[in-house]
């Protein structure tokens, strides 16, 4: 894995601000929704907090941050195209680099293609087990996966085990 690629706009100081001219700021949101989601998939990270000191919002070499209320925009039009989803109070995140949908439709391919249908799988083998390493989802939160497996039941694809087993079945 290579080192991260930032987008020009990230080393251009207004980046940081956000810019009251409508369609200037409407691409500027684009690219911090978009700067976002590649982040958090090339760190493997699902979880953001609004207020933590990160590379993400705070370029060292222009000594600038991206302020926390237009973090929270940003975060909010993440989670109006399914890409995110408030944890505690709007503080913390999950950042879906694929909406859960899409997620749910990587999960039940791969489930096909290995042949598990009808079978009973732990949530750590589809994350962490040896069919899944090369895969988009290896080492995929706990709790995004079990969102994308809801989906997956809603879809009458799979049923979750609500015991302690973190088990699930798919059909």
């Amino acid at each position: 894995m290579g080192e991260f690629e930032w987008p020009w706009e990230y080393n251009f100081p207004p980046f940081f601000t956000l810019q009251p001219h409508d369609k200037t700021r409407e691409h500027q949101l684009k690219v911090w929704m978009d700067l976002i989601l590649k982040y958090h998939k090339y760190r493997n990270e699902a979880i953001l907090t609004v207020n933590q000191e990160t590379p993400l919002f705070s370029n060292e070499t222009l000594k600038r941050q991206l302020p926390a209320d237009a973090r929270l925009q940003i975060l909010e039009e993440l989670q109006k195209s399914g890409n995110a989803a408030p944890l505690a109070n709007k503080t913390r995140w999950e950042i879906y680099w694929y909406t859960l949908d899409e997620w749910a439709d990587k999960i039940y391919t791969w489930v096909t293609n290995c042949g598990l249908n009808n079978t009973v799988c732990t949530l750590f083998e589809i994350t962490n087990g040896e069919n899944s390493t090369s895969e988009e989802f290896y080492g995929l939160d706990q709790g995004v996966l079990r969102k994308v497996l809801r989906k997956l039941e809603e879809r009458r694809k799979c049923e979750l085990f609500d015991d302690d087993s973190d088990g699930v079945k798919f059909f």
